[in-house]
């Protein structure tokens, strides 16, 4: 019993002096504080790989805040988002040393929640070693949201050529309006097979299993992947949502090939995620100025949906995504999606979630001051 009394006293000192300051000082955190609710990909120092990694504040009397981000941070900038109180983001540079963050003056209250993620497909690195609130400001807590999405994909899902990248993509769009956790895995460029492939020396099977993105490759302080520990993703997604095939296409894999791989990933992610819904997208193609749109390996997904089934996964299901992008939808020197592309997208595919059977939940699970239930 006194082992036991001892260690709790020492836990609580830890906490207590991780937490808090003197009255009139600032409140420094340490990057390795519990409750900093850390999502995507972050390696050892800490820092992010994969668009859209960052974390979560939950800040009772916050005024002020402070990054302080290490030498393994992109240089001489890279662009995070900065949500307070589920609001939108607003896009803010970072780079090595101290870092003031903006905050709207909504954003000072007895609660406030802030999100602060990394936007870009590439140069996205934001290595954090301390965190600085205001004197009085506390550390809470974090309740994630009940519904997690997990993207897997390319650049049609990383957010490639919008102004803030991931940020205004449809998997972040749909995330938002379903009030949902969101951990996207996709890079442009990389195909579904592991095979070089745009600049990109790994597939997304292969990546996607590590904790660096492709990029890791033309880092000089870090070129080298790590297995990622699939225990850090908490809570574990509740759907997991597939969009890929348009590299594999274009480095010529053929069909049956990438049938072959698709199925083998998808094999693989079930060790993962044994009884979450998989859900795989059928192409939106590649629009073209007089109306026609490409589509790239046709009848190949619902073929690998209908290989799933007969093993016994009934839950794969299949997204056909004809028609919902045209050439009004699409940068027409790349035939990406816009910005209004990707919120049409996110609209019909949030309409799908809809019919299918999945509504948005009602309330984010972490309360802010001045946001309505």
């Amino acid at each position: 019993m006194f082992h036991l009394i001892s260690i709790l006293l020492c836990t609580a000192a830890w906490m207590a002096q991780a937490t808090t300051a003197p009255p009139d000082h600032e409140v420094t955190i340490a990057d390795t504080h519990p409750l900093i609710a850390f999502h995507g990909r972050w390696d050892a120092s800490p820092g992010t790989w994969w668009a859209g990694s960052g974390f979560k504040l939950n800040v009772e009397n916050l005024e002020t805040l402070k990054l302080n981000l290490g030498p393994h941070t992109t240089s001489p900038l890279t662009s995070v988002g900065v949500s307070v109180d589920y609001g939108p983001y607003a896009t803010v540079n970072v780079s090595e040393g101290a870092n003031t963050i903006p905050l709207p003056a909504s954003g000072a209250g007895k609660n406030s929640v802030v999100r602060i993620t990394t936007e870009g497909w590439q140069n996205n690195r934001m290595q954090l070693e301390s965190i600085v609130l205001n004197k009085g400001a506390e550390l809470k807590p974090y309740t994630p949201s009940k519904l997690v999405f997990q993207v897997i994909g390319d650049s049609l899902s990383a957010g490639q050529y919008l102004d803030q990248g991931v940020l205004q993509a449809w998997p972040v769009l749909t995330s938002e309006a379903f009030k949902a956790e969101l951990r996207v895995n996709a890079q442009p460029g990389a195909a579904l097979k592991d095979i070089p492939a745009w600049g990109n020396v790994h597939g997304v099977s292969f990546e996607y299993f590590r904790t660096e993105d492709t990029g890791f490759f033309y880092t000089a302080d870090h070129n080298y992947t790590t297995p990622w520990d699939f225990a850090r993703d908490a809570p574990p997604p509740t759907h997991v949502v597939i969009h890929i095939g348009a590299n594999d296409a274009s480095q010529n894999v053929t069909a049956a090939d990438f049938e072959a791989t698709y199925l083998a990933f998808v094999a693989r992610l079930r060790t993962l995620y044994r009884a979450q819904p998989i859900l795989v997208f059928t192409p939106w193609g590649w629009p073209a100025a007089d109306g026609t749109v490409s589509y790239y390996y046709p009848g190949s997904y619902a073929r690998i949906v209908e290989a799933r089934h007969a093993l016994g996964d009934r839950n794969v299901f299949l997204v056909n995504t004809t028609g919902w992008v045209s050439w009004t939808d699409v940068f027409p020197d790349n035939t990406h999606p816009t910005e209004a592309g990707h919120q049409k997208i996110a609209g019909l595919f949030g309409g799908w979630l809809k019919s299918w059977g999945l509504l948005p939940e009602v309330a984010w699970p972490t309360k802010a001051s001045g946001v309505p239930l």
